[in-house]
């Protein structure tokens, strides 16, 4: 019996092993596909955003003639305090749709002024100062996931503080040693603290438990090493802070 047993047992092993072989060798591939899916989610998302902004701009833009009809006819009847309340009105009107920040580089403009819209509107306290050359090695779609990632990582950071006066996100982003460099940093509940090279939050402020950061962290790295760039990320207590470096010439080959 055991001249039977022991190839059995053999061959088990072995078509374990096989499986496992083929199960590894498409692991990377699978974890691609879900990044993939991933950035591309983002990106769509990104550009739903920048579109309602800009339609909210053309409609404003549409509705140009019948504001300038009102006003002379408010001029016409001498009643200058409409006049001044229908300008009013078009100031806080025209504020919600105004570009935020100007940059130099379009792209960077449409997903900086979107994710400042969400940020404003959550009530989080932000400060920013941003300037991008128009051209640069890095793609458009890249550094739109990049720091649509760093923001959204962010915001979510932020929305986990009970108090909300504590709420506050810091964006820094300028030519540093010819080197493209991008600086968020927020406040959080607790610290984070890592773990198999991925950040956990050890306090959530809700009771829940510690949450990982995935897919974003993931795609952030992949974006810096696809360019020979450079990434840290700080935490204290109540402070978390990340920086990268992206060269502003194309890689030599």
């Amino acid at each position: 019996m055991g001249g039977i047993f022991y190839p059995v047992i053999a061959g088990i092993v072995l078509l374990i092993a096989a499986n496992l072989a083929a199960w590894l060798l498409l692991l990377p591939r699978i974890v691609n596909r879900k990044i993939s899916r991933f950035q591309n989610e983002l990106v769509n998302c990104h550009y739903d955003e920048v579109d309602v902004m800009y339609r909210k701009m053309r409609g404003w833009r549409h509705d140009y003639h019948n504001h300038i009809q009102a006003l002379k006819a408010y001029m016409e009847l001498a009643q200058y305090d409409e006049v001044k309340k229908y300008i009013d009105m078009l100031e806080e009107d025209l504020s919600a749709v105004d570009t935020v920040l100007r940059t130099g580089n379009v792209m960077v403009d449409a997903i900086l002024n979107s994710k400042l819209t969400l940020i404003r509107e959550k009530g989080i306290d932000v400060c920013a100062t941003a300037v991008v050359p128009e051209d640069i090695a890095v793609s458009g779609v890249d550094l739109s996931v990049l720091i649509g990632n760093l923001l959204d990582n962010a915001m979510e950071a932020c929305m986990r503080i009970p108090d909300e006066e504590r709420r506050f996100i810091r964006i820094y982003i300028d030519i540093v040693k010819k080197q493209l460099y991008i600086c968020v940093t927020n406040t959080m509940a607790g610290r984070a603290v890592k773990t198999a090279g991925i950040f956990r939050t050890t306090k959530t402020g809700d009771g829940s438990e510690p949450r990982v950061h995935g897919f974003g962290l993931i795609s952030i790295d992949r974006i810096v090493s696809k360019y020979n760039g450079y990434i840290n990320r700080q935490t204290e207590d109540g402070v978390f802070a990340t920086e990268v470096m992206l060269p502003l010439s194309p890689l030599q080959t």
